[in-house]
C-alpha cells in the first residue's frame, strides 16, 4: 500500500459538515491499507478575519505578532479533522508546524523551510494513525512561529512528502483537476490526465491559480509526484510529474492561461 499526503484547502474544510466529509475520504483511503499525513487550511474565511481583527487593533502589525495571530487558523482545523477521524474509528493525531517541527528561516510571513524532522509523524504512521498537519506554518530556530505566506499550505504538503518520500502529494481542491484552459471561460477546454513540472510551473507563472507555483517547484526539485484532484466529485484528477522522457523536445502545447484585464 502507499504512503500518501493529502492536503486539503480552505473551501474543502470550510464548514464542519465539510471537514467531516473529508474524514470519510482519509478513512477510506486509510481503511484500504494506505499510510496518510493529512496537511490542512484554515476553514476558508478565517484568515483573512484574523487580519481584520489585527487592522482594528493596529495598522501596521508586527510580522511577528501577525505570524502568531493567523497560524492560529490551521490549528482549529487539524483538531476538527482528528475528532472526525476519531469518530469514524480512525485514529488520529494534529500536529502544528512548531510541533512537527517544520524548521524555517526567520523571514516573518514569508518564511522558506528550511528542515523538517519527520519522526513523529513516523512513529504515528508506525501505529496505524493518521497524522493530521497544520499547513502553512512553522518554527523558526528561535521558537518564533513563522508562516509560508498566501498558499503556503501547498508548500508544506509538497515538503511533508518530500521529507517522508510519499508515494504520491494529492492536492484536493474545488476543481477537478488541471485543464487544458479556464473552464469557466472556455466551454470546450478538457482536463489533463498528465502534466510536467515545468508546463505547471509555466500555467501558474501566466495566471493559473490551481496551485502555488512554489509549491510546484518543491515538487519538482524533489521529485514528488502532484496530483491534483476534488474534494467534492471523484475521479482521477491531473497528475503531475516529470518530463516524458520518450517526448524529447517534440513541441506540445498543454494548456493555456489568461488574465482577463478590466478596462476602465
Amino acid at each position: 500500500m502507499a504512503l500518501l499526503v493529502q492536503k486539503f484547502g480552505g473551501t474543502s474544510v470550510g464548514t464542519t459538515e465539510r471537514i467531516e466529509a473529508v474524514a470519510e475520504k482519509v478513512c477510506r483511503f486509510r481503511k484500504e491499507g494506505h499510510d496518510v499525513v493529512v496537511v490542512v487550511s484554515a476553514m476558508s474565511g478565517e484568515t483573512n478575519r484574523l487580519i481584520g481583527l489585527a487592522n482594528d487593533i493596529m495598522e501596521e502589525p508586527t510580522p511577528r505578532e501577525m505570524d502568531v495571530l493567523v497560524s492560529t487558523g490551521e490549528q482549529v482545523t487539524i483538531a476538527l479533522l482528528s475528532m472526525a477521524l476519531q469518530k469514524r474509528g480512525c485514529d488520529a493525531r494534529s500536529y502544528t508546524g512548531a510541533q512537527v517541527r517544520i524548521l524555517t528561516d526567520s523571514s516573518h510571513t514569508k518564511a522558506r523551510i528550511k528542515q523538517i524532522d519527520e519522526q513523529r509523524m513516523r512513529e504515528d504512521l508506525n501505529a496505524g494513525r493518521v497524522v493530521v498537519v497544520a499547513g502553512f506554518q512553522g518554527i523558526d530556530e528561535n521558537g518564533s512561529i513563522t508562516t509560508l505566506g498566501r498558499g503556503g499550505s501547498d508548500t508544506t504538503a509538497v515538503a511533508l512528502a518530500a521529507a517522508l518520500k510519499a508515494d504520491e502529494c494529492q492536492i484536493y481542491t474545488d476543481v477537478d483537476g488541471v485543464y487544458t484552459t479556464d473552464p469557466r471561460v472556455v466551454d470546450s477546454a478538457r482536463r489533463l490526465e498528465r502534466i510536467t513540472f515545468e508546463e505547471m510551473i509555466e500555467m501558474a507563472s501566466l495566471g493559473s491559480k490551481i496551485l502555488q507555483i512554489r509549491s510546484v517547484e518543491f515538487a519538482g526539485k524533489y521529485n514528488v509526484p502532484l496530483r491534483v484532484l476534488s474534494s467534492f466529485e471523484e475521479g482521477e484528477g491531473t497528475l503531475i510529474t516529470l518530463e516524458d522522457e520518450n517526448a524529447m523536445e517534440q513541441p506540445v502545447v498543454s494548456g493555456i492561461a489568461l488574465t482577463v484585464m478590466k478596462r476602465n
